[in-house]
């Protein structure tokens, strides 16, 4: 067990914050705002990290240094102990951020909470009923 955290040491990290697309660089993000996607979580970024077949794991007691509030992030291993890359496809922390960052808004707990939304904001009478409430 100890050998698994030293190792967890040497893995990458990576903050929801590095692809939400709703931050501003100065706040933290790294990735182009087209590229990015919002809201990312960190058990979507761990999910999305399997999905690639990389080692993650979610450290949710840390926080993010620019905004301590953000609280969660994922630690990535990119590289095997001899320097090969686990997926020959990621070489750089960039190229995963972006990956994942495409990944993110087909995560099927995403896609759930979507649907529903859709349905009602295309319904044009729960619109109306909304202004009645407020006459009342």
């Amino acid at each position: 067990m100890d050998g698994d955290i030293k190792n967890i040491k040497k893995w990458i990290v990576i903050y929801p914050v590095y692809i939400n697309s709703k931050k501003t660089i100065a706040e933290g993000r790294r990735i182009n705002v087209s590229k990015a996607c919002e809201n990312p979580t960190c058990a979507e970024i761990h999910d999305c990290c399997l999905h690639l077949k990389l080692p993650s794991a979610i450290e949710l007691d840390k926080a993010y240094p620019r905004d301590f509030m953000q609280r969660g992030r994922v630690r990535v291993q990119l590289k095997n102990e001899d320097g090969t890359f686990f997926n020959p496809t990621i070489s750089s922390r960039k190229q995963l951020m972006m990956q994942v960052a495409e990944l993110v808004p087909r995560h099927p707990g995403r896609t759930r909470k979507q649907e529903p939304a859709a349905s009602s904001s295309a319904a044009g009478p729960s619109k109306s009923g909304k202004g009645g409430k407020k006459k009342r």
